[in-house]
């Protein structure tokens, strides 16, 4: 039986000075990029935190991101209303335009 999932393929990353292997089917340098940044965040968030453990700088990272995420998720969304309120406007705009343009013919 012939496996349907894509190949895929491992990537070694090092994340708070530890190697991970993962997988991935996508683009290698995409995964090396995001574990890159955060990596980064934990560095940072390490720095300011000394004695935190891992754990604790990891969770700390994970909220950091959520809020980051949830940030981004509510301008989408209201970024979407503003796009769908202008394609409203433009359609009643060129309904008129079609009912002003028949009325002289």
């Amino acid at each position: 039986m012939e496996n349907s999932a894509p190949d895929r393929q491992q990537v070694r990353v090092t994340i708070l000075s530890r190697p991970y292997t993962l997988l991935t089917s996508g683009d290698s340098r995409e995964v090396e990029e995001v574990a890159s940044s955060v990596d980064e965040l934990m560095l940072s968030i390490a720095a300011k935190a000394p004695n935190a453990d891992s754990t604790r700088i990891a969770v700390l990272a994970c909220l950091h991101l959520a809020d980051r995420l949830r940030t981004l998720e509510r301008d989408l969304s209201q970024l979407k209303q503003r796009v769908d309120r202008k394609s409203e406007e433009f359609a009643g705009m060129l309904e008129q335009l079609i009912e002003g343009t028949g009325e002289r013919s």
